[in-house]
């Protein structure tokens, strides 16, 4: 029987495996991977939760409307429900709703478009900009009190990591993409 050397032996490929490959080599290779998810995910939904539950009870707000009078104070002209809608990643009806009832507390004012009166913008009144100057600084502060264990490094390091996990999900919804129209090609 010959014995074979290890130099006789396949090498693997160096280069990075795609996610097909891995899930075929082993579903325990993604261990690591579901633990970040995870963690991320856990870590996203303790902030988000705590942000509400400070919004709810300093201002009586809710974080939907909270973003909505944020989209509106970074457009001082005022915005269609359309545009907010998509800023907001929310349907039209959802925005609707909001802006109704923060019209109807003086919060916000909706005008019709002065070159297309089927269109309303809608923008923050002198009460809107003042009650939201006041949760802004607000929220500066309790992000500001969620961070304080990291130090500036320690920040601008997650900053640089999540940028990458950012830019790392778009390419992956891309090539996913660019496959789903290549299969609809053929």
């Amino acid at each position: 029987m010959r014995r074979i050397a290890l130099a006789e032996l396949p090498t693997r490929s160096p280069e990075p495996l795609d996610h097909e490959t891995r899930m075929a080599e082993g579903p325990s290779d993604h261990k690591e991977d579901l633990r970040l998810w995870l963690r991320l995910l856990a870590s996203a939904t303790l902030i988000e939760d705590e942000i509400r539950r400070r919004l709810r009870e300093r201002f009586a707000v809710t974080l939907p409307r909270f973003d909505l009078l944020a989209q509106l104070e970074k457009a001082p002209v005022g915005l269609t429900l359309g545009e907010l809608s998509q800023r907001l990643m929310v349907s039209n009806g959802n925005v609707t709703g909001l802006v109704d009832a923060l019209v109807s507390e003086g919060i916000i004012a909706r005008n019709a478009a002065p070159a297309d009166r089927r269109y309303a913008f809608v923008s923050l009144t002198k009460k809107g900009r003042t009650l939201f100057a006041e949760m802004a600084r607000a929220h500066g502060d309790w992000i500001s009190e969620i961070f304080a264990d990291l130090t500036a490094p320690e920040r601008a390091a997650l900053m640089r990591l999540l940028g990458k996990t950012k830019r790392s999900t778009r390419k992956a919804i891309d090539v996913r993409q660019a496959a789903n129209r290549n299969r609809k090609e053929i």
